[in-house]
């Protein structure tokens, strides 16, 4: 990776540092001026309106991007084998749920998902259209060992993203998401955090030049028995090395997205984190690292269970905020969804109901209006798994 200088930043697509200017010493007795620039691109209007769309009052993301390998793991806990009919038969379930589009405003698919149609050929696409909800894709290729790290992991799926994004483009999808990581207890190192980084500005530019408004995700893991404090200093390192990347990237902080995770301890800290201090913490870190520039914050859920993650957000939408505070969820929307359909034709309208429930209690946390009264036991069991591979 080149050396990047900070004082050499000569550019940037956010009002917060565009509006701004840094001095740079020349010597030791004179400076000169360094203006920042705001570099437009031809989608520049569409990615701001697109991001706006996304973070609206009320909706968040239904995150369904699981890769073949992911999707057959959740079809197996019900005794479906991983086939192609079954993969379609829950995406349709899902994506056709009458009055989704009131509380969900956008759709992460998986590479697959994007071409599909329902059983009557009506494409997937256009089912989230008719429903006003955003299409996205999944864009990445998965994580990997990085040499020369402590057993940490990159993302890999720069070479060719520029030609794919066009494709997704051209199919329908305007939002894109790439998921990288970063674990505490492997320290984390400083080539890991760099790499994780660099990976999501390079990845956030190249969506960008192709109609795609980035969601920016690097998540840490619970992994770990460490405290809420030692997550929040990870979080702000990580973090500030991200919109670093970003605005050397000219990056248009208004057509981004971020999905973070919540400041929380270690899953396996002795200490349970109440949702009132998950949401000071969390919105501490958001507002010492995140530019008022950025219109959505599009939370993870992470192994929380269902009602954790939405009170946790609940929590967090108490006051006014400088971002929209919503959420991105996979399996804190999905988990009583699948163990309710079942695989079988007849459960469908239930599952489906059951989907509303979910997304309507997020979609009132959003709002800063949810109560946990009436959740069943299902949706309070938690969901972490040790070593979670995606």
């Amino acid at each position: 990776m080149a050396c990047l200088s900070f004082a050499k930043l000569n550019a940037s697509s956010s009002q917060w540092i565009a509006q701004q200017s840094f001095s740079q010493k020349r010597g030791s007795s004179s400076r000169r001026r360094v203006s920042l620039l705001i570099r437009a691109g031809a989608y520049s209007d569409e990615l701001v309106q697109t991001a706006k769309s996304v973070a609206s009052p009320g909706r968040g993301i239904l995150a369904i991007d699981e890769s073949n390998a992911t999707c057959g793991k959740r079809l197996a806990s019900i005794g479906l084998d991983n086939t192609e009919t079954n993969r379609q038969a829950y995406r349709q379930l899902l994506l056709t749920t009458p009055g989704l589009g009131d509380y969900i405003s956008g759709a992460i698919l998986f590479e697959e998902t994007l071409y599909q149609s329902t059983t009557d050929g009506k494409k997937f696409v256009e089912c989230l259209r008719d429903a006003k909800i955003m299409p996205g894709i999944k864009v990445d290729k998965g994580l990997v060992p990085l040499p020369g790290s402590n057993n940490e992991s990159w993302c890999q799926g720069l070479d060719g993203l520029a030609s794919r994004s066009a494709e997704y483009y051209k199919q329908g999808a305007r939002f894109a998401k790439w998921r990288t990581v970063v674990s505490i207890p492997c320290g984390p190192s400083a080539l890991a955090v760099k790499e994780a980084a660099w990976g999501l500005a390079r990845y956030a530019a190249i969506s960008q030049e192709n109609g795609l408004v980035p969601i920016v995700e690097p998540e840490i893991l619970l992994d770990g028995d460490h405290s809420i404090d030692r997550t929040l200093e990870v979080a702000e390192k990580v973090w500030s090395e991200v919109f670093f990347y970003l605005a050397e990237n000219n990056v248009l902080f208004e057509g981004i997205l971020l999905k973070p995770s919540m400041v929380t301890p270690g899953a396996e800290h002795k200490d349970k984190a109440s949702p009132q201090t998950i949401a000071k913490y969390t919105l501490k870190m958001l507002r010492r690292r995140v530019p008022p520039a950025v219109p959505g914050i599009m939370f993870l859920s992470g192994g929380q269970s269902e009602v954790e993650a939405t009170l946790n957000l609940n929590a967090m939408n108490q006051s006014p905020n400088p971002w929209h505070v919503s959420f991105s969820y996979a399996r804190a929307l999905q988990n009583t969804v699948l163990k309710t359909w079942q695989g079988n034709p007849e459960n469908v309208e239930a599952a489906q109901k059951a989907l509303l429930v979910r997304a309507k209690a997020n979609s009132l946390a959003q709002l800063g209006k949810y109560s946990a009264d009436g959740e069943s036991d299902e949706a309070k069991r938690g969901m972490f798994v040790k070593g979670y591979t995606y």
